[in-house]
């Protein structure tokens, strides 16, 4: 990295950012409170709100959210007539899921072969120590030049919507003039990227019913209707012979305009077994970033393990859907739902319920606030240019945000390369890319306020 005093303050700050993730990281903050207690989400916040109180934020707030959780807001008053920024995280991780293939504990944060491994090291616990480095390395040099509001979700990996609608709820909370998202990442590790796409998402929840009780399979099989097979024949309608998704009445032929996936790249990234295809048609940026996607999360019926000769009476599954700009979310649940109502067999009763949307995100990449951040982007990363990507993953957020405050000029950045492995076992940060990235934001607010 080019020699220049932030960068040094950051580099600097960087064992510091350790111990501080170390101790984030260590909160099982998972927003499911089925399964993680209620405490570890809330330890979590308490932590953020304390670690805003130490760099002399005012107004720093625990905000109950509609959907039951808490998210943490903070304002630093920067010079008198500057302009606001608002800095975005989330401290709410995925479940480790499976803790036994995680080389090292989920909830421990540990350094193997240059990376920092733990859930939430760079989704987005990460995000928010980023927006510290930064922070901190404008106040070692010279003082901040803009106004920051920081805003720290407890939810967004659920997808129940409390931040937004708390902020529609609240709409003069989150004004400011550019808003960055700390919570894509770049295309691939040293290669500036903003996130210029997101698709968004719905998830439904599907019921099939066909009989009173289970029954003997041996006695009825055949010809008493099997819930689980009806179940298996209507997920399998949402995908054509290829792999599309194939909804009825939702398009799948959007293009990607901008940078490529190559797709021996992307066979690597996404760990595909040898011999084993690829689905979908188009190039890789087409199927991720610009068409819809669906995927079966989970199917409640009888584990392989202790089943009985029974023909099953009931079975459900978790569907999510990926919705790319230009189609809105609401319409696509309707059409998801129809499509599962109308394909299932056999006269089965079918129930479906929504239980968490999003809308898409398409970034106005020409505003004054993107040339910022790519003249800070090119000294943070010696010279390279900043490049454009899609992410197929989605921040409900942002479309709230575009909506509540039309003017501002969102971008979003962060961690959560592909080395990262964000949502799976063994997520990692690389601190390169935290360093780096810091130095970035720091430099954007200071090119920021002075355009």
């Amino acid at each position: 990295m080019s020699s220049n005093p932030v960068a040094e303050t950051v580099a600097s700050l960087i064992p510091r950012a350790k111990a501080e993730l170390t101790e984030l990281v260590a909160f099982k903050s998972v927003a499911d409170f089925d399964q993680f207690p209620r405490s570890e989400s809330e330890g979590a916040a308490n932590w953020v709100a304390e670690a805003l109180h130490a760099e002399g934020f005012q107004e720093v707030a625990l905000l109950d959210t509609p959907d039951g959780t808490q998210s943490v807001y903070g304002f630093l008053p920067g010079p008198e007539g500057a302009k606001t920024v608002l800095l975005y995280a989330h401290y709410d991780v995925q479940p480790p899921l499976d803790e036994a293939a995680w080389l090292t504990p989920p909830f421990e944060l540990t350094e193997r072969d240059g990376r920092w491994y733990g859930r939430g090291a760079a989704d987005c616990k990460g995000g928010f120590v980023m927006h510290l480095l930064a922070l901190r390395a404008l106040k070692a040099n010279g003082g901040l030049p803009v106004n920051v509001k920081v805003i720290v979700e407890g939810s967004e990996e659920q997808g129940t919507g409390g931040l937004e609608r708390y902020a529609e709820q609240h709409p003069e909370l989150l004004t400011a003039d550019a808003i960055v998202i700390g919570d894509s990442g770049n295309f691939r590790v040293g290669l500036p990227t903003a996130t210029s796409a997101l698709r968004g998402m719905t998830l439904v929840r599907v019921q099939v019913d066909t009989l009173e009780g289970n029954l003997h399979s041996g006695q009825f099989g055949g010809a008493a209707p099997d819930a689980l097979g009806a179940l298996i024949r209507v997920l399998d309608s949402l995908r054509a012979a290829d792999g599309s998704t194939t909804v009825d009445g939702l398009t799948s032929e959007a293009r990607w305009e901008g940078l490529q996936y190559e797709e021996a790249q992307f066979r690597q990234d996404a760990k595909v077994l040898d011999g084993v295809e690829l689905i979908g048609s188009g190039t890789i940026a087409d199927r991720i970033w610009a068409r819809p996607a669906v995927t079966v999360l989970g199917i409640d019926c009888p584990p392989v393990v202790g089943a009985t000769p029974s023909v099953q009476a009931g079975a459900r599954a978790l569907i999510s859907l990926r919705v790319p700009p230009g189609v809105d979310a609401v319409e696509a649940t309707k059409l998801l739902q129809a499509h599962l109502e109308a394909h299932t067999p056999w006269g089965a009763r079918v129930r479906t319920e929504q239980i968490g949307q999003g809308q898409a995100f398409r970034a106005d990449t020409s505003s004054p606030a993107y040339a910022a951040m790519a003249e800070a982007m090119s000294v943070a990363y010696d010279g390279a240019e900043m490049q454009y990507a899609g992410q197929g993953g989605s921040i409900p957020l942002c479309n709230t945000l575009a909506s509540l405050y039309p003017r501002a000029e969102i971008l979003l950045i962060g961690l959560s390369e592909p080395e990262a492995q964000i949502h799976a076992v063994n997520e990692s940060v690389s601190p390169e890319e935290l360093e780096r990235l810091a130095v970035a934001e720091a430099l954007f607010l200071r090119n920021y306020a002075a355009g």
